[in-house]
């Protein structure tokens, strides 16, 4: 039961800043809203088709992408040696692929900044939070790399 609240308090940091991303990404979908007008240049009638679609497949790749490399990420914390505590090398790998998350949010704001309309600003956002969802912080990943480095220490 110690261990537990232990593993629940050393991934408080991560989760916090999951939240702040999260809230970072509301703020800016809310500030598109609200002062659309200020943010947006005066723009030609044709919205950026090159750019969305480019954006759109940078999007598309960027989820497998994450998923291979936080997967590499935890799997060097697990086996590379040093004295870095494990709560210090989850934290690296949650921040790189909550970073690649929140890239997506930013691609919707571009557009829209460009004078793309909404719907796309809505759409990146979506797929911004739904790539926080599935790279968010996980205690049985944190819960592996300890494992692992109470291996090495013993060995």
């Amino acid at each position: 039961m110690r261990n537990s609240q232990r593993l629940q308090a050393d991934l408080l940091l991560p989760w916090l800043i999951l939240a702040g991303m999260i809230m970072t990404l509301a703020g800016m979908v809310l500030a598109c809203e609200f002062a659309a007008d200020q943010i947006r240049p005066v723009m030609a009638a044709e919205p950026p088709v090159l750019a969305r679609t480019i954006l759109y497949g940078v999007a598309i790749v960027t989820f497998p992408i994450t998923n291979l490399l936080r997967y590499i990420m935890v799997r060097l914390n697990q086996t590379m040696p040093g004295e870095a505590p494990a709560k210090s090398r989850y934290l690296v790998t949650v921040l790189v692929s909550l970073g690649l998350a929140e890239s997506l949010g930013i691609y919707g704001l571009i557009l829209f900044v460009m004078g793309d309309d909404y719907n796309t600003l809505y759409i990146f956002s979506l797929l911004s939070l739904l790539a926080m969802f599935l790279y968010r912080p996980r205690q049985d990943e944190y819960q592996s790399i300890v494992a692992a480095l109470e291996q090495q220490r013993a060995d």
